[in-house]
């Protein structure tokens, strides 16, 4: 049997003009694509006016509107931090882990990545603050010199969770503007109004496309991506030591660092097959994110999911091997308690439903790999949100134990945050290159690079 052989990373016949008409096209000639992005845009800032008006109610009534008390002190918002910081590290591993390793099939897919990251990450780090109960004091975190001699405890994993997301947000933000400054030259001289020019050139920093400029963002560029590659790393390793640095049954745990870190990426990859998967369509991309993009992206979802029940298998298993009666009770909690309905869902959307996709006639149907990869994410949260709760509803006392249903003002909080996502990202699609085209370029014969 003959083998088959792999799609192109990039369509054959294609050249320098028609990457810059493909790249700048939806930018300064979206016609007929604003209907689409009018209506995603609508419902992306509907949702973002519900998200600043379930703010603006929890800095007028506090956290007591939300479902958090004793014991169950931690919620949705935690839940949510965890979930869309690992949204936000899967884009960085497509971004800059596959640019070290000098993967050509990112080019194409990696701009959507990092910007899917950036506002990821953006929606992740107002999830702590709110949750601080007095959010207008969220800069006591900080280690700044004050009058009453009070600092942050630099033992807590809390503290390091504050610095690792303040480095990754802003070594995120500078990465993927770095790698925007080409194409927003590209797009500044493409332009034909002179507002579009004088917009585009201020944002492109005077970029010439020089032999000294362009060697200076080769360099730059890679050190960036070698900074981003182990932060990601270590960002959910340390949301994992959240959890892991105490002592209630369920969180103290050594593999929660790679436990996280495998469902970091997970979630990164199904948000990123989620969002390529119409917009290679939308934006007539067929020819730059190919069937191979598709392949590789499913694959690695394939893996990271396999990984994952590993973790799984390994937590459900490790209270059993130990002498601990109350982390055994918390395991059978969570197999057959009142939240086992989040279990039984996150193992059944994370793990069983990704495996109808080693068939290949199934991977190239576009609904299904949106459906598995939209499932994925759900079950991320759900898996997110076991958890938290399940370790603090039912402790050490019974006396203590308590039942956590979310509020209304949480699952405002929690779709108003992924409409602020969603506007994010939309706005990104309209005003800036979704795709980099300078490295598109890259591909080409050398003999199509300099025509």
């Amino acid at each position: 049997m003959a083998a088959i052989e792999p799609a192109p990373v990039m369509l054959p016949g294609q050249d320098l003009a028609s990457i810059d008409d493909a790249v700048a096209g939806p930018v300064l000639r979206p016609r007929g694509r604003l209907l689409w992005w009018w209506a995603g845009f609508t419902v992306a800032a509907a949702f973002t006016a519900v998200f600043v008006l379930a703010v603006e109610y929890l800095f007028i009534a506090g956290i007591g509107i939300w479902g958090v008390d004793i014991p169950v002190a931690w919620g949705f918002a935690i839940a949510n931090y965890v979930w869309w910081i690992g949204i936000a590290s899967g884009g960085t591993v497509i971004s800059a882990l596959f640019y070290l390793t000098r993967s050509e099939w990112r080019s194409a897919v990696n701009r959507i990545a990092e910007s899917m990251t950036l506002f990821a990450a953006a929606a992740a780090a107002i999830m702590p603050i709110l949750h601080l109960g007095r959010p207008g004091f969220f800069y006591w975190l900080f280690p700044l010199p004050n009058t009453m001699g009070l600092w942050p405890q630099f033992k807590s994993p809390l503290l390091w969770d504050f610095f690792a997301i303040l480095t990754y947000v802003v070594a995120s933000v500078l990465f993927w503007y770095l790698g925007l400054l080409p194409d927003l030259a590209m797009v500044r001289d493409r332009a034909e109004s002179r507002r579009a020019r004088l917009c585009y050139g201020i944002l492109a920093l005077g970029w010439t496309g020089s032999h000294r400029q362009w060697r200076l963002h080769k360099s730059a560029y890679g050190l960036f991506a070698a900074l981003m590659a182990p932060l990601v790393i270590s960002v959910h390793s340390i949301v994992g030591l959240d959890f892991s640095g105490g002592l209630l049954p369920g969180w103290h745990s050594t593999q929660f660092s790679p436990f996280f870190v495998f469902g970091a990426v997970l979630s990164g990859f199904a948000m990123v097959l989620l969002l390529v998967v119409p917009l290679r369509r939308l934006y007539r991309l067929e020819a730059f994110i190919t069937e191979r993009h598709l392949d590789l992206l499913i694959v690695f979802l394939l893996l990271c999911s396999l990984l994952l029940f590993y973790s799984y298998l390994t937590d459900a298993l490790l209270p059993f091997y130990g002498d601990d009666r109350f982390e055994r009770a918390t395991a059978l909690h969570r197999f057959t308690g009142a939240w086992a309905w989040s279990f039984w869902s996150a193992v059944a959307l994370n793990v069983v439903l990704p495996q109808i996709l080693w068939w290949r006639r199934l991977r190239r149907l576009p609904w299904l790999v949106c459906l598995v990869a939209f499932g994925v994410i759900v079950g991320m949260w759900l898996e997110r949100i076991m958890l938290v709760v399940s370790s603090l509803y039912e402790d050490f006392l019974p006396s203590a134990w308590g039942h956590f249903a979310g509020t209304l003002w949480d699952w405002l909080t929690l779709f108003g945050s992924a409409g602020m996502a969603a506007a994010g990202f939309f706005l990104f699609l309209r005003y800036l290159p979704a795709v980099a085209a300078f490295e598109l370029k890259e591909l080409l014969p050398p003999a199509e690079r300099r025509g």
